[in-house]
């Protein structure tokens, strides 16, 4: 994956993350300091604003890497990370359009629905994301470990055989298992 495209997906993931749990913490955990107070923290309409913009830049870095990293090792069958990335991949849709629908949807009942899908989509997408994270970390470390030079993918292209530990850069000896999250 393109260096650019994987930080501007990393920062914006976590940009999202944190100010999407910040306000969520704000507005649903702590109590107000007065009885008339409309926020609870002088900063929850700041968190809300920065998780507004920030999001769509997450939303733009999935697409900037949809084709060249998603669809390809989806295709190819990539073993290593295929869990946290198809878990990713998955709950993307309605990660996007829960959050959409929050600032749209003014029925009480839907709202909450779109809240709670937004809040376990969100959340599963942070931890699936940290997964993948360290399953490729994990990667690198051992192939420095072995030796092996940088390689951009490992796998298969599309139309080939199933990726294996050789093709993986990862000795026969190598619990392949642990690679995988």
């Amino acid at each position: 994956m393109n260096p650019i495209a994987k930080w501007l997906l990393l920062g914006s993931s976590g940009a999202t993350l944190f100010t999407g749990v910040a306000y969520g913490w704000m507005k649903y955990l702590m109590e107000p300091v007065s009885a008339w107070a409309v926020v609870n923290h002088p900063l929850q309409p700041f968190m809300l604003k920065a998780h507004i913009l920030v999001a769509p830049v997450l939303v733009f870095a999935l697409g900037v890497i949809a084709v060249d990293h998603i669809w390809k090792h989806y295709r190819s069958r990539v073993r290593l990370g295929r869990r946290s990335g198809l878990t990713m991949m998955w709950l993307v849709v309605p990660m996007i359009v829960s959050g959409y629908l929050i600032q749209a949807v003014t029925q009480e009942g839907w709202l909450t629905a779109m809240i709670w899908a937004h809040l376990i989509t969100g959340g599963v997408y942070g931890v699936a994301m940290f997964a993948h994270w360290v399953a490729f970390a994990r990667r690198r470390r051992i192939r420095e470990r072995l030796g092996g030079g940088r390689r951009e993918d490992v796998g298969t292209m599309p139309g080939s055989a199933p990726a294996t530990a050789s093709d993986q850069g990862v000795d026969q000896g190598t619990e392949v298992a642990t690679l995988s999250s």
